[in-house]
């Protein structure tokens, strides 16, 4: 039922036929090649190995080089105007290699191309195909379409895919770390967020699939996995409501799994495999959450607590349905819960709708009283299509939110200096992912708490823990020398 539904709307959207468009020369005794190009947040990185394992039943071979390949597609962000712009720039540079390739296929995935659809394909001459968030197993059929001459587009979004039956292929894994996508879409409509719009509503994915998944990366070698969610707090899976098309769907076991649970189920297959979750909203953070993580030492102690502004007028026109008392009272449990010691990281918007100078004040005095260890930062970039965009004029001059901007970056970049030096002396367990950026001689990690550590490399193996003695540090770093 599900795909027949994809397949329906795929049809009805089709582009018309592209006359200039030759059909495909690739010899079809060689296999073809695909090249995939992600952007923005992990969900997407998640994805695109979701696609590399559909496309990799059909004979596709995956290339790191985007000049060997036969199939380009590039996974895009929306969330801010620079990142479609960036987009756009990277198929100007495809367009001039399809020059000297005709038959080479170039798509668009992810939340550009739902926000965008078949726009996409009017004003960008290259692009081939597009394809939603949820449209990814259609993905076979629509290459099939352009081989015949034709655009392709499916932005069907579902209630009910997850892609809990497909094994996702790990692209550019070291084999340490792995991200599991536990649910899609998201409820709740911040009024500066594209998000609902492009990845539909929350469903979430079947714990025990979830499990599963999580045993095979660990058999497998891998010593970290990442839960990941628009809004994991609020996974909530039940049989009764489980998508009739989810092959792993536990039926037999009548029990509400909320993320608590799961998070539980996760940590208890190995003492040895870390867990991580991304991202949390703060009306769903709850004790349960937190005790779970006191109970299990290997669940990283480390929270993504998005707060996006200081001031409670501000927060209620981002209908982030809570104010900053609420928040600092969610901080205050994690502390009290887990102790000084679980770092907390967030996310900051300078400049929104109206914001005040003294209202952007209370952002930074937030800062003062939270002190982040790390933040991702930005100025408010209007997005077609959100709330805001419909009911609030961006009227704070962008010269005014680049100043703020700055302020916020300053700050953080103060507290998570400070936040570093504690760690001076002390001793931190790491799981060595990689070298370093910078030296051969060097390896990296990091923490439980998410801190980067950087060490002489000597004798010891990436995909295993050390204990590292910090030495120094700067805002973004730890340095040291292991243990014995």
């Amino acid at each position: 039922m599900h795909m027949e539904q994809n397949t329906l709307i795929s049809t009805n959207c089709s582009a018309e036929k592209s006359l200039s468009k030759p059909l495909s020369t690739h010899h079809p005794q060689l296999p073809r090649k695909l090249y995939i190009e992600n952007y923005g947040c992990q969900m997407n990185f998640s994805d695109s190995e979701i696609v590399a394992s559909i496309m990799a039943q059909q004979g596709f071979v995956f290339t790191n080089q985007h000049h060997e390949a036969d199939l380009i597609l590039i996974n895009t962000c929306a969330i801010r105007d620079k990142a479609e712009q960036t987009i756009r720039n990277r198929l100007l540079v495809f367009n001039q290699q399809k020059i000297s390739q005709p038959d080479l296929i170039v798509g668009i995935l992810g939340c550009m191309a739902e926000r965008l659809k078949t726009q996409l394909l009017e004003e960008e001459k290259v692009v081939d195909l597009v394809a939603g968030p949820d449209a990814y197993r259609d993905l076979p059929r629509l290459i099939s379409q352009v081989d015949q001459g034709y655009k392709a587009v499916n932005t069907f979004l579902s209630k009910e895919e997850t892609y809990a039956d497909i094994a996702p292929i790990r692209l550019h894994s070291s084999g340490v770390t792995a991200f599991i996508s536990i649910m899609r879409g998201c409820n709740n409509m911040c009024s500066f967020c594209i998000v609902p719009f492009t990845r539909g509503r929350e469903r979430s994915r079947d714990p025990y699939s979830i499990v599963q998944e999580a045993k095979k990366l660990f058999e497998a070698g891998y010593k970290e996995i990442t839960l990941l969610g628009q809004n994991v707090d609020s996974y909530s899976w039940h049989p009764s409501v489980a998508s009739a098309t989810d092959p792993l769907s536990n039926k037999a076991n009548d029990q509400v799994i909320h993320f608590s649970q799961l998070l539980a189920m996760v940590a208890e297959i190995d003492p040895t495999l870390r867990v991580r979750f991304s991202t949390s909203h703060p009306k769903d953070m709850t004790d349960a959450v937190l005790y779970t993580m006191k109970r299990y030492p290997n669940i990283c102690k480390h929270i993504h607590l998005p707060v996006q502004s200081g001031n409670s007028r501000i927060l209620a026109l981002m209908n982030r349905t809570y104010d900053r008392a609420w928040y600092l009272e969610r901080i205050q449990a994690i502390r009290t819960i887990l102790g000084p010691f679980c770092a907390i990281s967030s996310d900051m918007i300078a400049g929104f709708c109206s914001e005040t100078e003294a209202e952007h004040h209370d952002t930074l005095s937030l800062m003062d009283e939270v002190q982040y260890d790390f933040s991702f930062m930005f100025y408010y970039s209007q997005r077609p299509g959100t709330l805001a965009a419909r009911k609030y004029p961006d009227d704070v001059p962008e010269t005014v939110k680049k100043r703020r901007l700055s302020e916020i970056i300053a700050k953080q970049r103060a507290h998570a200096l400070m936040h570093n030096q504690k760690s001076i002396d002390q001793v931190h367990q790491v799981l060595i992912e990689k070298r370093s950026k910078k030296s051969e001689a060097f390896l990296q990690g990091r923490t439980s708490q998410n801190k980067i550590v950087v060490f002489p490399k000597e004798n010891y193996t990436i995909g295993h823990y050390v204990d590292v003695h910090i030495t120094n540090c700067n805002a973004a770093t730890l340095f040291g020398t292991v243990v014995a």
